[in-house]
């Protein structure tokens, strides 16, 4: 996965710790994660494609963006990153409402919740947040209410390969980032697509995974100055269709 420069060394002397890990979450209470999050993260609304949502993220004024791995409360904190796939999706929903207005949505691999959140700003009449990791969960949710808004129904477990019916749009962020889950997440989609004529909208940098054959794109976003520098100078994100139908002109901003 591309990752921010800081963030990938950050990461990668996490996963050789050898020390004492302080309690597991699974071992904790909604409350006391709630906590560590909010004592642990920034409220960020500047700096990127969406400066109308504010979001809780890990920033470099953070304590443990410096702090000894081995007190470093979470996993891999891949939820309090805002990645250009995903900014670059919300962009595209906050722009165009109609996509969501009135509809069921389904955000895949939801992270910090940006994408539900534009959804549900945009009037989806429901919004499913799902992310494997259950601190992505409750700060998804602690961003509903930063911005105001009621928290949506959040879910966790891997649900790609699962039969999601009902959904009428299907959102994914920065998911294409390893060859075998893009492989499964193009099959799973196909499906979803066959089985409920679902519309699926993906945000994407232009990962080495990503596979455009087949998609549209709808629109090309340029990314800010501090988000390039973050991802290894990439320079646009970009919004995806699985579905002909939609009738949108390319944009570029």
């Amino acid at each position: 996965m591309l990752k921010p420069l800081s963030t990938c060394r950050l990461f990668s002397r996490l996963k050789s710790v050898t020390a004492p890990r302080p309690t597991p979450i699974k071992r904790l209470s909604d409350e006391a994660i709630r906590r560590l999050i909010s004592e642990n993260t920034q409220t960020v609304e500047e700096d990127n494609l969406t400066p109308e949502i504010k979001l809780r993220l890990f920033t470099p004024k953070c304590r443990f963006w410096f702090e000894r791995p081995e007190l470093w409360p979470f996993e891999d904190p891949y939820w309090a990153i805002y990645w250009p796939g995903g900014q670059a999706l919300s962009r595209f929903l906050l722009d165009n409402p109609g996509v969501c207005q009135g509809k069921s949505v389904l955000d895949v691999g939801s992270g910090c919740g940006a994408s539900a959140i534009a959804a549900t700003r945009s009037g989806a009449a429901h919004v499913l947040a799902n992310d494997i990791d259950p601190v992505a969960t409750l700060a998804t949710r602690m961003n509903f209410e930063l911005n105001g808004l009621e928290a949506p129904t959040c879910v966790t477990g891997n649900m790609i390969g699962s039969f999601p019916g009902g959904f009428d749009l299907i959102l994914l962020g920065d998911m294409f980032y390893d060859e075998v889950l893009s492989r499964s997440l193009h099959g799973w989609l196909d499906r979803c697509i066959q089985t409920n004529r679902s519309q699926v909208l993906i945000g994407d940098p232009g990962r080495a995974h990503f596979q455009e054959n087949g998609l549209r794109r709808l629109a090309r976003f340029e990314l800010p100055t501090s988000v390039q520098e973050e991802n290894y100078g990439l320079t646009c994100s970009s919004v995806w269709s699985y579905h002909p139908q939609l009738d949108f002109h390319e944009t570029h901003t």
